[in-house]
């Protein structure tokens, strides 16, 4: 018997935006056990350092991992950051889609989702509630409280279980959250190593760490200097499409059409729109909400014929070639190490994008298998590690395109580097939600090449005076051992006395090119390495303490 129209829609349903991820987890990132677990850790060291820095505050982030069983942990992470206002915790930890960073603004984050993502992945692997501190100050007053919250899927809203307040003389936000069905590993994309790439890409922030087994990492900051915070851009004529002007056109207060391009979109003059008007014969005059689609299609195509000034680049901040090479020297403590930052350039004719790039060379560089070297290759977006999705990313399209023999390195995969890219842009084309591989498109490729190549050069005359300085040596110890002998002998048949050879050793082991080589390879001195592990210390608990 056939279903009439109106019983084949009784079951049509809403979801929210909670609703959605909590079936779709994997499109938050959230797919096996070692990744979620990484995931959470990027999520809420992310939100972290974006806070501190807004502030003006040097970041400081404290973590603690206990294994409470099989695949499953209690996490604590603590930051010294501006903390987050009573009214605004619910929103931060159990709202989809709500946060400060849907603008045109480099930002480590981009879609709201990450801190409201780890509780509701807490949330249906334990069903228990998050314990969130939040230190903070209004009115000049230092303020403080704790609640216990669950998010209501089906409202996508945080649920107040318990709340108290809290006395404190600082500001900070903190979080307690359990998870099942995840996995710690020291693996290149466990917990461990995303916090060890975060500082060598965040020199500025100091990150104190205690895994399940006790053992305490301290990662110290290389640099006191914070970053200065991005500016937001308008979007470039050559990025928009007919839908972004419509949207602009429902949204925006301007009375005029042509106002509203000129302030809404950058490299946008009078005269660009009265090109533009005699192209198309739209009244530019018009009142944007009744600009149509074919309007708006019309002015797209018409943008794509002109020539604009490239997008401005004031609002773009990379990391800085010499905080690079301090970050990379800081944890990898490399024989060799150098660093560049390229120019702005653009990809799709309108977004721009900067590409910094480092290689080490030595030290610890690379990574360990057993008792062979291989190469490592740290992705960054916006400071940010990429540690999965590493073969379908650009950056590494890019890096094993390069003929790596040209510059001393026989073969990438077995050699003691680390390489180091990151791109830094307002709008870092992402392959999916998960934001762990960057899309290969061909401007990035090109640049990363172009910057990989260049400090790929300096490291080859590193390699080539290396080489020759050790050739050098060798052949000066052979004359150390033979000319004394030779001239003991020789005096001996003569029946003299053995003359002072200092000058003659000199001349003939080129005592002077060997210290001039020796001066060539010579690198700044790198402080002691600033990764200090303890051992968990034994304590008598007494009657009075929790």
């Amino acid at each position: 018997m056939e279903q009439n129209t109106t019983e084949l829609f009784e079951e049509f349903k809403e979801l929210t935006a909670s609703e959605f991820f909590r079936r779709n987890k994997q499109m938050l990132g959230f797919s096996g056990k070692i990744r979620s677990l990484t995931i959470v850790f990027h999520e809420l060291i992310t939100n972290s350092l974006d806070a501190a820095e807004e502030a003006g505050i040097l970041p400081e982030i404290s973590i603690e991992l206990k294994r409470l069983g099989k695949d499953h942990y209690l996490l604590k992470h603590a930051d010294n950051g501006p903390g987050i206002p009573e009214n605004f915790i619910t929103k931060v930890y159990c709202q989809m889609f709500a946060g400060s960073k849907f603008r045109n603004i480099q930002s480590r984050g981009q879609q709201g989702l990450g801190c409201s993502g780890c509780v509701l992945l807490s949330q249906m692997t334990t069903g228990q509630p998050v314990t969130i501190r939040s230190r903070y100050k209004e009115n000049n007053e230092y303020k403080g409280v704790e609640m216990k919250v669950k998010l209501d899927v089906k409202k996508n809203t945080g649920i107040i279980l318990e709340r108290k307040e809290i006395e404190t003389d600082r500001t900070g936000s903190g979080i307690e959250i359990e998870f099942k069905e995840v996995s710690y590993s020291l693996s290149e994309q466990g917990a461990y190593e995303y916090i060890r790439r975060t500082v060598i890409g965040n020199p500025h922030a100091r990150i104190i760490f205690k895994d399940p087994a006790g053992k305490k990492y301290t990662f110290e900051r290389a640099t006191d200097k914070i970053p200065p915070l991005p500016k937001e851009v308008l979007p470039h004529p050559k990025g928009v499409t007919a839908d972004d002007i419509i949207h602009l056109c429902k949204t925006t207060p301007k009375k005029r059409f042509k106002n509203l391009l000129m302030d809404s979109l950058s490299r946008v003059s009078q005269a660009k729109i009265k090109e533009v008007q005699e192209a198309t014969n739209i009244d530019m005059n018009k009142r944007p909400k009744s600009i149509t689609w074919q309007e708006a299609e019309a002015v797209v195509k018409q943008f794509d014929l002109m020539k604009f000034m490239a997008p401005p680049t004031s609002g773009l901040k990379p990391i800085g070639s010499d905080q690079i090479e301090k970050g990379i020297n800081e944890i990898l403590l490399p024989e060799f190490s150098t660093a560049i930052t390229r120019k702005p350039k653009a990809y799709r004719g309108g977004v721009s994008f900067i590409i910094e790039a480092g290689i080490a060379y030595g030290g610890k560089s690379g990574r360990s298998i057993g008792i062979q070297k291989k190469a490592e290759i740290m992705r960054f977006a916006n400071r940010v590690p990429l540690t999965f999705d590493q073969g379908s990313c650009a950056i590494t399209e890019a890096l094993k395109s390069i003929d790596w023999k040209r510059y001393g390195i026989r073969d990438l995969d077995n050699a003691p580097i680390t390489v180091f890219v990151n791109i830094i842009s307002t709008n870092v084309p992402y392959l999916s939600t998960g934001k762990q591989s960057v899309a290969p498109e061909e401007e990035i490729v090109q640049e990363i090449r172009q910057a990989t190549m260049k400090i790929a050069r300096r490291l080859e005359k590193y390699i080539r005076v290396k080489k020759a300085a050790k050739n050098e040596a060798m052949r000066s110890k052979i004359f150390e051992d033979l000319v004394p002998v030779v001239i003991t002998q020789s005096a001996l048949l003569a029946e003299k006395d053995v003359p002072e050879y200092d000058k003659i050793m000199d001349k003939v082991t080129h005592k002077a090119k060997i210290m001039d080589m020796q001066q060539r390879l010579k690198q700044p001195e790198i402080e002691p390495m600033q990764i200090k592990t303890e051992e968990p210390k034994m304590r008598i608990k007494t009657e009075e303490e929790d």
